[in-house]
C-alpha cells in the first residue's frame, strides 16, 4: 500500500489532495502545526468527509529538526509540499515571514526528504505567480520568470531548490507550475471565494455591495480538482520532470464576477464597489498557461470549466450562509459605483497610476 504526506493538508489543494489519494488507496499523513491542528486539520477535510480517514502528525516546515522525525517515522512513497504563506497580499505586508515558509520551508522539507526519505517521490507546489510581468504572452515551462511580489520571488526559490536537489542528490523531484485554480474550499480572502461569498450574502440580503479592486486583471482559472490529480500524475512518471498545469482561457475578474451574479440573477453593475486601496503595489496584469507538456506527458486534461467552478462556489456559499442563519448586515457606503472603472480610476500628475498605502486585508487580485 502507498501512503503519502502533505504538508499544507489544511488549506484547499491538500484537502482535496487527500481525497483524491485516498480513493487511491492511499494511506494520507498531514503535517500539521500544534497550535492550529485540532480545528484546522478538521475544517476542511470534514466538508469533504475525509477528517477520520487522515492522520494528521504534529509538525512544522519552518523546523527542520520535526520534519526529518515526521518523514524518518512515516517513510512515506510520496511526499507533497503545498504548504506556504499563500495570500500575495499578506506577502508585501509580511515579505520575510513569507520568504521563511513559502521559500525556505521548502528547502526544510527538501532537506528531510534527503536524510530521512531519500527513495521518496517529491512534489513541489510551484505557482504561476513566477512569471509576473510575462515574458511571453503565453507561459509554458520555458518561459523566463519575473516574480512581482515576495509571495512569487518566495516560490521561485522553492522552484529552484527543487530542481537543484534533483540534479544535485538524484531525488525524485518535481514541480507543477499552477496557475490559479479554485474550489468552495478556498479561503474568504482569495479574490475568487470573495466574490461568490459576496453574491451569495448580497442575493439572501446580508449584504448590498461587493468591494473590489483591480477587476481588468487576467487570470487563468481552473479547478483544484482537476490540479491535484496533475500532481499525482507527475509522480507516477519514471522520471522527474516540471510541468505547467493550467487551462489555457483567461479571463478578467470583470468576466468572473458576470458569471456569479448572473448565476443568481443579479447584475453585477448594481452591486459593485471599485475600492482603491485593494490594488496591488506591484501589478501582475495577465497570466495564462500553456498545458501542452502535462497534456502530451501525463496525459492530463482538465474537466470542470470556470462557469462550472464559479456556480459550484456560489451555490457552496449560499448552502453555508443559509445553513448558518445569519442576519443580514448593513453594508458600508460605496467609493465608487462605476462597473467599468479600472486602474485609470485614480491618475498621478503625469498620468501614471497613484499609489496608496498597502494595507488591506483582502484584494481583489488572485492567487493560485
Amino acid at each position: 500500500m502507498k501512503s503519502a504526506l502533505i504538508t499544507g493538508i489544511t488549506g484547499q489543494d491538500g484537502a482535496y489532495l487527500a481525497q483524491f489519494l485516498l480513493s487511491k488507496g492511499y494511506t494520507v499523513y498531514g503535517v500539521t502545526r500544534r497550535s492550529s491542528a485540532q480545528d484546522r486539520c478538521s475544517q476542511r477535510l470534514a466538508w469533504l468527509g475525509i477528517a477520520d480517514r487522515v492522520h494528521c502528525i504534529d509538525g512544522d516546515i519552518s523546523d527542520l529538526s520535526s520534519l526529518i522525525r515526521v518523514v524518518r517515522s512515516v517513510q512515506p512513497t510520496e511526499i507533497y509540499n503545498l504548504a506556504a504563506q499563500s495570500f500575495v497580499n499578506t506577502s508585501w505586508m509580511q515579505p520575510v515571514l513569507t520568504g521563511m515558509i513559502t521559500g525556505l520551508g521548502c528547502a526544510n522539507v527538501l532537506e528531510a526528504v534527503r536524510l530521512a526519505a531519500p527513495d521518496a517521490r517529491f512534489y513541489q507546489a510551484s505557482s504561476s505567480e513566477m512569471f509576473g510581468r510575462i515574458q511571453q504572452p503565453v507561459q509554458c515551462e520555458t518561459t523566463p520568470f519575473y516574480p512581482r511580489s515576495p509571495y512569487g520571488a518566495a516560490k521561485l526559490y522553492a522552484h529552484w531548490m527543487t530542481i537543484n536537489y534533483r540534479e544535485s542528490f538524484g531525488l525524485h523531484a518535481s514541480t507543477g507550475i499552477l496557475f490559479n485554480h479554485e474550489s468552495p474550499l478556498r479561503g474568504i480572502e482569495f479574490v475568487t471565494r470573495k466574490v461568490s461569498d459576496g453574491v451569495a450574502r448580497i442575493k439572501l440580503g446580508m449584504a448590498r455591495d461587493l468591494r473590489l479592486g483591480n477587476i481588468d486583471a487576467r487570470r487563468d482559472w481552473g479547478h483544484a480538482r482537476d490540479y491535484v490529480r496533475a500532481m499525482w500524475l507527475m509522480l507516477q512518471q519514471d522520471a522527474p520532470d516540471d510541468y505547467v498545469v493550467a487551462t489555457g482561457r483567461s479571463v478578467t475578474v470583470r468576466e468572473m464576477c458576470e458569471i456569479a451574479f448572473g448565476h443568481v440573477g443579479l447584475s453585477l453593475s448594481d452591486h459593485l464597489v471599485i475600492d482603491p486601496d485593494l490594488f496591488r503595489p506591484a501589478e501582475v496584469d495577465v497570466l495564462i498557461g500553456d498545458a501542452a507538456k502535462a497534456r502530451r506527458v501525463l496525459g492530463w486534461e482538465p474537466t470542470v470549466s470556470l462557469e462550472e467552478m464559479v456556480r459550484e462556489m456560489v451555490d457552496a456559499d449560499l448552502h453555508r450562509h443559509s445553513r448558518d442563519g445569519s442576519r443580514p448586515r448593513p453594508a458600508r457606503r460605496p467609493v465608487t459605483r462605476d462597473p467599468r472603472a479600472s486602474l485609470s480610476l485614480r491618475k498621478g500628475p503625469t498620468g501614471s497610476r497613484a499609489r496608496r498605502p498597502h494595507i488591506a486585508t483582502t484584494s481583489c487580485m488572485p492567487n493560485d
